[in-house]
């Protein structure tokens, strides 16, 4: 009697874990701390100047698959994460840069206690009116979520998926705040 509830525990863990949750925007954005810290570093250059281009490369949760990150769901965390630091633009065609973003990598266990997910995400600052490339880079990062901090399988790999693309978040726009590019009246 033992071994069969064992064996049917098992086999709800096992469906259970297979059931995907999406990544979510919000999880994913800067939190509001790291929005107001940044947000005094702004430039004048890029202030209400940095716009979103495409952003590509994410893929829909599957159900039975596992949590992904969508482009809607990247692109909503950039749009949010660039507002809260005053570099959004009024509109998102509006502004001096384009900001383009691609999800390269995402690497995910099929399997683990510890979670680690590894990703790449490709930037680049262009500047609308030359179509000149004034910043690139891919940033290539992980965040482990450890079984302790959840117990669903899907439910790590989910947190680990928003941390390191949040991660990867902060260490774009720091260095996009490093540039030094000269505001629009001074041209």
């Amino acid at each position: 009697m033992k071994a069969s509830r064992i064996i049917a525990a098992a086999a709800l863990a096992i469906l259970v874990g297979g059931c995907g949750t999406p990544s979510e925007p919000l999880s994913m954005g800067l939190s509001p701390a790291d929005a107001l810290q940044m947000r005094a570093w702004v430039p004048d250059g890029l202030r209400l100047n940095v716009g979103l281009g495409p952003v590509s490369g994410g893929q829909a949760t599957n159900r039975w698959w596992g949590s992904k990150v969508s482009s809607a769901a990247l692109e909503q965390a950039f749009e949010d994460s660039l507002r809260a630091v005053g570099l959004f633009p009024a509109t998102r065609e509006a502004g001096r840069y384009r900001l383009d973003i691609k999800l390269t990598d995402l690497d995910q266990p099929l399997v683990s206690l510890d979670t680690t997910v590894r990703l790449g995400v490709s930037y680049a600052l262009v500047e609308r009116a030359s179509k000149a490339t004034v910043y690139e880079r891919t940033v290539r990062n992980a965040a482990t979520v450890e079984l302790g901090d959840k117990l669903l399988p899907v439910e790590r790999l989910r947190l680990a998926n928003e941390a390191a693309i949040r991660d990867s978040i902060k260490l774009v726009l720091r260095d996009l705040m490093a540039l030094n590019l000269a505001s629009a009246a001074a041209r």
